[in-house]
């Protein structure tokens, strides 16, 4: 497990925005963390190296949104209000993983979906600092073991 302390909305988007240089499609990293616990930032400091941070909107009620750059293809998944892993299974979701980059916000929930390959990012709070954030990364797979 890696440990990253955000102490501000700018070092996540930071954070994020340097792991979106070492990924391509096919990559996939789970996002898990209360509400307001830095996720869509996250997500929008990832767009941001495509140039995309613009264009970014939450999942919660399409449960994906999809951007294109450069022939790199971004999934934005919110899979929060899914009422069973059948929903993901049933709009495709598996078939999103070998065509694109997935971030998946609440990706916990359909854990037997997922590939043996991908990073689960979970967010706390510190509740002694508002601001802080703290980053646990949990690699699955061997593919990335070397990328932190």
């Amino acid at each position: 497990m890696y440990n990253f302390i955000s102490k501000c909305e700018e070092d996540t988007k930071s954070f994020a925005y340097n792991l979106a240089s070492k990924l391509d499609n096919g990559d996939l990293i789970i996002l898990s963390g209360d509400l307001g616990s830095g996720k869509t930032k996250f997500t929008e400091g990832f767009l941001s190296y495509f140039g995309l941070e613009d264009e970014i909107s939450s999942p919660t009620f399409t449960i994906v949104n999809e951007y294109n750059k450069n022939n790199i293809n971004i999934f934005h998944f919110d899979v929060y209000r899914l009422n069973s892993i059948d929903e993901f299974y049933a709009i495709g979701g598996q078939d999103y993983f070998s065509k694109g980059i997935c971030i998946i916000e609440w990706g916990e929930q359909i854990l037997e979906a997922l590939p043996n390959n991908y990073i689960h990012i979970s967010f706390n709070r510190d509740f002694k600092n508002d601001n802080y954030r703290n980053l646990n990364i949990t690699i699955h797979g061997n593919k990335y073991k070397n990328l932190f």
